[in-house]
Parts: C-alpha cells; structure tokens; sequence
C-alpha cells in the first residue's frame, strides 16, 4: 500500500465536485436535506441498488410522511411495505430507530456521529452520509461504491476486508472529504462508483479522476478490487404446503425474530438430509391435523445471501367436513382466499409458491 500518493488530496474532491456538477444523478432524496427522509433513502440503499429503492422510497413517503408517522405504526405495517426489499432486519430496526428518536431525542435526528451510530441499523458509514448530506458536516463514507473507488484509486493490492485494508481506506475516506460542500462530495463520489468506476468493466474513459488513479496507471482498474474466494453456497431443500380448505389457503406469519422476520408463508419444511418430500409431507400433515387430497404443483428456487432454496409444493385439498385440524383460527395461522393472498407480505421465496397457483396443470 503506497502511503505517499503522487497527487494531492485536494485535487480529488476538486474534480470530483466539478464532474457532479455535470453528470450526477437526479433522484428524489437528492431534493431534499430533511434528515429522516436522508436516513430512510440510506437505510434502504444499504444492499440494494438505486432503481429498486426508489418505488419503495415514494411508497415509504406516501405512507409514513416524518419518523413521528413511522413510530407510531406498528412494525408490522412497517414489514408489509418494505415486503420484497430483503434484509428485513433493516426495517425491524428502521422502526425502532424511529421509535427511539421520536420518545427520546423529540422526533429529530441528532447531528453527530456518535449519537447517530447509537440509533439501530445506523453504522459509522450510514451515519456518515447523514451527517454529509443532511447536515453539511465534514464526515467520511465507506459504502460499496466508494469502497471500490477508493481501492482502486490508490491502488490497493491486498484482500479488501483485511483490517490492515479498512483501517487505510477510512484513514483516505477521511483526508479526501473536504470541508467545504461535504453533502455534494459525499454524493458526488458515491455517483462515480455507481455510474463509473462500476465492479466490471469501469470507464475509466470518461472517469474525472482517470489522472490521478494508480490502478488505471498500472493496467489494475478491471482486477482491482481483488476479489475474495467465494464459499461454497449450501442448497437446503424444502416441502411447501397450499393447503385448501373450501377456496381458501393457510399461510402463517413468521416469528418477529430471525430471518424473514414477521413475514407470511405457506406451511414448509426444512428436508433433512436424504429425507423424501413425501415423508416430510406426511410428518407436517400429521403435526397441522389436515389430511388431504395431495398433488405435486411443481419446484421453485430462491436465493438468499448465504443459501440457495429449492421448495418442492403441493396443493392439498382439505378433506370435506374436516373443519380446522389442530390449527387455531388466528394470527399467526389463517386461512385467506387467493384474492387476499395476493396482497399479503409473504417472503421472496413463498411468493414465487403462491404464483404456481395460477399456473396451469
């Protein structure tokens, strides 16, 4: 790692701001400094890209107009609406941050990074664009994007989450944010390694800051970031249940905690290994109370971070006169028409389920 490079740090945000001044981009946070709707656009970025945000972001608005709004929902409600941006802890903690601001700090967002970072959900980079983009504070940001832009700016040769590694580039992250317009250099660099200085392929052709990178200077640009060696993603395999009971389908709501956290779903199991799916099938069947008619409506498979997920689904027509099995009316089980299921929060993997009811036999 070169801890001398050949340019000034001056010059980087220099021709950083004069080129947003040209091209950067115009997306609804960027019309505004109100802090709660700059957290909610940078929560909402953390793991997802721009064009999937920006729906969300507006439905966000429509829904919860201030973080009093958001606090006094229930996070409930506040899980329906973020249904199918992934990452549901960011919406667990979304509402609670709010909580938190609104009883304890009188519904408005602290200025300071440490009092940020003590808000859930908010890192030392969230917190960073805050204080930049909200409040006009000098404040370092480390997101993918810039991450990448830094990288490969000084050239940086080593694993990238080495600590050694994170440690430089938030020093570098430090000393290139300028004190003067922190909010657009902020939003300014973030724009280049979206648009620019892209994972594959950056065009470095058109990048303001081509003159200055040690990467580009040394033929590193489409190799840096090295890239870490992938793991091995574990198939898990699962049985999915349309249970269906006089035109109606039971779904449950998962617990509050953990993965996919208050979502809906149909009745599933985890196969062990080697396990059949009709024996899965038939342990569930029992432990529901709900013997049926059984037909095989095909597979679908998800992908998560950490997993890939294949569900093998099967329609079961409830047996007549059999009025509810051991299932309790009720959160967290109902039965709902297709109608209403068509509307209901359930995960990324269980809507895809759901679409095979339509699917013809």
């Amino acid at each position: 790692m070169n801890d001398n490079p050949p340019f000034a740090g001056e010059e980087v945000a220099a021709r950083l701001l004069a080129w947003y001044g040209r091209c950067g981009r115009d997306l609804p946070w960027r019309r505004t400094r109100e802090p709660y709707r700059i957290w909610l656009s940078e929560i909402m970025l953390q793991q997802t890209g721009v064009s999937t945000v920006i729906p969300y972001y507006e439905r966000f608005l429509q829904r919860f107009a201030d973080v009093q709004a958001l606090a006094a929902a229930s996070v409930d409600e506040v899980i329906e609406l973020w249904a199918g941006l992934g990452y549901y802890s960011r919406a667990r903690n979304l509402h609670a941050a709010a909580c938190q601001v609104v009883a304890e700090l009188g519904g408005r967002f602290p200025a300071d990074l440490q009092d940020l970072m003590a808000l859930p959900g908010i890192g030392r980079s969230t917190a960073g664009a805050i204080l930049s983009i909200a409040f006009d504070k000098k404040a370092p940001i480390l997101d993918g994007n810039v991450r990448r832009v830094l990288i490969r700016l000084y050239a940086v040769d080593e694993p990238p989450r080495a600590a050694a590694v994170e440690k430089l580039l938030w020093q570098r992250a430090e000393a290139l944010t300028p004190a003067e317009r922190p909010h657009d250099y902020a939003q300014a660099i973030m724009d280049l390694g979206a648009t620019v200085c892209t994972p594959r392929n950056p065009d470095c052709s058109t990048c303001p800051l081509a003159a200055l990178c040690q990467a580009n200077r040394l033929g590193l640009a489409e190799e840096l970031p090295r890239r870490q060696p992938r793991k091995p993603v574990p198939l898990v395999r699962q049985v999915a249940l349309l249970l269906e009971r006089d035109g109606e389908f039971l779904v449950s709501k998962r617990p509050l905690q953990g993965m996919l956290a208050g979502l809906w779903e149909f009745p599933c199991r985890q196969l062990t290994e080697g396990q059949a799916a009709e024996t899965a099938i038939d342990e569930l069947l029992v432990e529901l109370g709900l013997p049926g008619r059984l037909r095989e409506l095909g597979r679908v498979r998800h992908a998560y971070s950490h997993f890939r997920l294949e569900v093998a689904v099967f329609q079961v027509v409830v047996d007549d006169g059999l009025v509810g099995g051991q299932i309790a009316e009720g959160e967290p089980s109902v039965w709902l028409p297709p109608a209403e299921l068509a509307g209901l929060a359930l995960h990324g993997a269980h809507k895809k389920v759901r679409a095979l009811l339509a699917s013809p036999d």
